[in-house]
């Protein structure tokens, strides 16, 4: 079997880690202290990087011993179920989303999208993806306040084997099986890929 030597792959822990965030809404984030916020933007960090260290640890795993095929195999499984396991321990909507997506289940909402597109302008700007600053928003409803928290993944050289433009055959199969209607490819290493998302209810 092909032995697979990767450095770490590049889930974007960067940037939420290192950046602090932009607030929108002001006169809604007036609600909480902000100390409330502080709180709030560092209990959704560590969410964000527990899903992001335990996904690429098991994506490393199954790129070593299987290739990318495996990886793929590995990720329609896992992402979700991570996902999901986070969300039960914590309570909130726990996911990633793109403009470029994969699995229909992760398409953006209306405020996903303006916030990826966001990161998609600062990027084009000059800002490196690892660079983007998570966007944090007190939104209102109809189903009442909600804390929400996004956070740019930017693409690893790791990812290019299944979201570059140089794709193997046996990944596209696999791709074409798994997600028929995968957007998610033609990207270059340092691009914006998606993001983190996070709700939390008020």
């Amino acid at each position: 079997m092909k032995n697979w030597k990767l450095a770490p792959i590049a889930l974007g822990l960067a940037a939420f880690v290192s950046t602090s965030g932009h607030a929108l809404g002001d006169d809604h984030a007036k609600e909480m202290t902000e100390e409330e916020l502080q709180e709030r933007i560092a209990d959704t960090r560590a969410a964000i990087e527990q899903f992001a260290s335990t996904l690429q640890g098991e994506l490393v795993a199954a790129m070593e011993e299987g290739g990318p095929t495996q990886a793929i195999e590995v990720c329609n499984q896992r992402a979700p179920e991570i996902a999901d396991e986070i969300a039960a321990d914590t309570g909130w909507e726990v996911g990633r989303t793109s403009l470029k997506i994969r699995n229909p289940d992760n398409s953006p909402d209306e405020w996903e999208r303006i916030q990826l597109e966001h990161f998609q302008s600062q990027h084009a700007d000059g800002t490196p993806a690892n660079e983007l600053a998570p966007r944090h928003e007190v939104v209102e409803d109809e189903d009442g306040a909600r804390f929400r928290f996004m956070a740019a993944i930017p693409t690893g050289g790791a990812c290019l084997a299944c979201h570059g433009s140089d794709i193997s055959s046996d990944v596209k199969h696999a791709l074409e099986r798994l997600y028929p209607d995968d957007q998610a490819t033609g990207f270059s290493e340092g691009d914006v890929r998606g993001a983190f998302s996070i709700t939390q209810e008020m």
